[in-house]
């Protein structure tokens, strides 16, 4: 698709006025809601705080329960609700870096932290939704202080594109040719997406068992030993966010465990200063670092094994297992269902979950050939290089099918902003 050639032809030769935003809609801040409008389970008017912004689903805003108000509180608070076709986004907080819009389908109240724009007679709604689609909202916000915030009087100034603006009927049937395009691909993009999801998921489940099984070794030449016996836990030393830089000494936080790392890694992801370097505590290449704590008792005791060239110190809540075995063979087990079923014995619960790591020293890994280390360390990387194709399929974001997914979301993206790809102006027209 040639975007000069297709919007030339819908243009027909006539220019594009880049008009502000604020004189084709009306942009509209939220509302202070008190907590005792807050959370009712129905009413008229369905009503968004800033965290439904992340509701998961379509770019449409979805109704979600427990987030609704009534004709009463309406006209207690003297609210305006917004009509159907307003766009909103979150105005303010960590929820701007998110960078979702949505397209009310329905008369809604928002919270301010919420912004919305109304589209006026020259602008069609779903034309603004997916024009605001190729707006990144980070790039509009301002740090007050340490929460970036976005000003209705900058909103009120972003240009947007009206195709013949001297054809008011004309132009909006230009809008609707192009939205309807991008409806189409929306559908056909959403409808590829679950596809592709619904078959990870189902390959996540077949991965899972097959490893599982791979790793039981109910056959074979294979002893089971209790960890202390394989390999020693050394715990990190404490460090905190206040220490992170750009460029330091790389880290593993016990966080970063169970929500960024898979079962191996050749770099981290953090860094911390350099003058720490003699108070910290390190894993070294080789070893399988696991999380101490954890918000379930799933994440506590994920591993990660440590493949860098070099060592990588860790947080205090976390562990380097050091041992002489296969790292990526170790880290896979400890993926298991019977792994999992085991560490959890040894999990002390409450308000944060730690792993008790005397008991977890107990839990049994096997090894197989235990009296020829050549033979078993051969016979656990023979099932590591089976498993890692498996997990290349199933969880690489560089190949396998989470790729193709953010493959047809990129190009999905890609022909959107083709479709939107108006010749700038000079200047921007009131």
């Amino acid at each position: 698709m040639s975007s000069v050639s297709f919007l030339e032809k819908l243009l027909d030769g006539v220019a594009v006025q880049w008009s502000a935003l604020g004189g084709i809609a009306e942009v509209r801040s939220g509302w202070g809601f008190p907590n005792t409008y807050q959370g009712q389970a129905d009413g008229i008017y369905p009503f968004y705080k800033v965290s439904d912004m992340n509701t998961a689903g379509n770019e449409t805003a979805m109704v979600t329960a427990n987030n609704y108000i009534d004709d009463a509180v309406v006209k207690k608070l003297g609210i305006t609700p917004a009509p159907e076709g307003t766009v909103i986004f979150p105005k303010i907080g960590a929820a701007v870096a998110t960078n979702k819009k949505r397209l009310l389908t329905k008369p809604s109240a928002y919270d301010n932290n919420v912004m919305g724009l109304i589209p006026g007679e020259k602008i069609r709604s779903r034309f603004l939704f997916y024009w605001m689609q190729t707006i990144n909202l980070s790039t509009l916000a301002h740090d007050s202080g340490a929460v970036p915030s976005i000003r209705k009087g900058e909103m009120e100034a972003l240009p947007v594109p009206i195709p013949y603006p001297g054809n008011s009927n004309k132009s909006l049937e230009i809008q609707d040719e192009i939205v309807r395009i991008l409806d189409t691909f929306t559908e056909l993009t959403a409808e590829l997406t679950a596809e592709l999801t619904a078959e990870l998921t189902a390959r996540k489940k077949q991965y899972s068992y097959y490893r599982d099984q791979l790793l039981s070794f109910k056959e074979g030449n294979v002893e089971w030993k209790a960890l202390s016996e394989v390999g020693k836990f050394i715990r990190g030393k404490r460090f905190t966010k206040a220490d992170y830089v750009e460029d330091g000494i790389s880290v593993i936080h016990y966080g970063e465990i169970y929500t960024r790392y898979g079962v191996f890694t050749t770099q981290a992801y953090s860094q911390v200063k350099s003058d720490m370097a003699g108070s910290l505590r390190y894993a070294e290449p080789g070893d399988v670092v696991i999380a101490g704590v954890g918000e379930t008792v799933e994440d506590v005791g994920k591993a990660v094994a440590w493949l860098g060239s070099e060592k990588v110190a860790i947080h205090d809540d976390s562990y380097a297992f050091r041992h002489s075995m296969n790292p990526k063979f170790i880290s896979y087990v400890m993926q298991t269902a019977a792994f999992i079923d085991e560490k959890a014995k040894h999990v002390s619960r409450g308000k944060v979950n730690r792993i008790l790591i005397d008991g977890v020293a107990k839990v049994r890994i096997p090894v197989p050939y235990p009296d020829d280390t050549k033979k078993s360390l051969a016979e656990q990387a023979r099932i590591v290089s089976i498993l890692d194709r498996f997990d290349a399929l199933t969880h690489s974001i560089s190949e396998g099918l989470p790729r193709e997914i953010e493959l047809r979301q990129k190009q999905y993206e890609y022909y959107r902003g083709l479709l939107l790809n108006f010749p700038r102006p000079e200047e921007v027209a009131a």
